[in-house]
């Protein structure tokens, strides 16, 4: 359903990536990647474990993913993860993976919010997703808290930047719904790596959160702010639905629901939700 040669290509590079890692030698063979960018809670983590269908990335207020996580999707029979720092251990248990992102986050960074570049690897072998390498980066902030340095903006920049110059880097531009799109800080990043907009997906979040009488129709028509490849909606879980541990199932189902049942959305149903996204970005 794929890009079949895609589909043979990423196992491939995945062994020589380790490999090479193994022996402390980086692989400067660059495959697409796609890196996922957004201000903080723009809704990058739910979008990531939709992807998924399980919840394993940590959560919060704040800085949160305060290293970049290189997570590779690979469709398998059985259902278990492996970081690349805990050699032949499988987790089996999500909540396991997500305690294990944690530690080794703190490992590098302490446990004020600060951030460090080196990222952390993280491969889920899964029946439910598609081939796919994304890299989660920490979300785009304004203002340092806590013990955060004074130049935290700009160390984040740039940690953003040094994925998403690369020419094989597709760019997942996420902004929220209830935000202004013209103030969107992803899609500026986006916009300065590429002008042209040939490598950005824009992806527009929290739909279910605007205004009542307010909807995104000219955003996701491709209208407003134009993309090449346009924009995709999608609704996440609220915080009250992750607390509350709704399934990720059930809430697949209600975002397929309210795109079919909105009238702003539903002549384009077809064209937004998760699983298109997943598609999209699998071929």
């Amino acid at each position: 359903m794929g890009n079949r040669g895609m589909e043979e290509l990423i196992p491939l590079v995945n062994r020589l990536q380790d490999a090479l890692s193994s022996v402390g030698q980086s692989c400067s063979l660059h495959l697409p990647q796609i890196a996922v960018v957004g201000g903080q809670s723009a809704g990058k983590s739910s979008v990531l474990e939709n992807f998924v269908g399980r919840d394993f990335l940590p959560r919060g207020s704040g800085i949160v993913t305060r290293r970049p996580l290189i997570l590779q999707l690979l469709s398998a029979t059985m259902e278990y993860g492996e970081f690349l720092h805990c050699k032949g251990k499988k987790f089996t248990d999500f909540d396991e993976i997500r305690k294990e992102i944690e530690t080794e986050t703190r490992r590098l960074t302490g446990s004020n919010k600060g951030i460090s570049p080196v990222p952390i690897n993280l491969r889920i072998h899964s029946p439910h997703v598609l081939n796919l390498t994304l890299v989660d980066l920490p979300g785009i902030t304004k203002v340092p808290v806590g013990d955060q340095p004074a130049d935290i903006e700009y160390q984040i920049r740039d940690m953003i930047m040094q994925y998403i110059c690369k020419e094989n880097c597709l760019i997942l531009a996420v902004t929220p719904a209830n935000t202004d799109l013209a103030n969107s800080d992803a899609l500026k990043l986006a916009k300065d790596v590429d002008p042209q907009g040939q490598r950005t997906i824009g992806v527009i979040t929290k739909l279910d959160l605007m205004d009542e009488g307010t909807d995104a129709r000219e955003i996701l028509e491709n209208r407003l702010l134009p993309l090449r490849r346009g924009y995709i909606g999608v609704v996440n879980r609220s915080q009250k639905d992750i607390d509350g541990k709704k399934d990720i199932k059930a809430a697949l189902l209600a975002e397929e629901k309210f795109f079919l049942s909105h009238p702003a959305y539903k002549h384009m149903a077809e064209r937004m939700g998760t699983p298109y996204l997943q598609r999209t970005l699998n071929q």
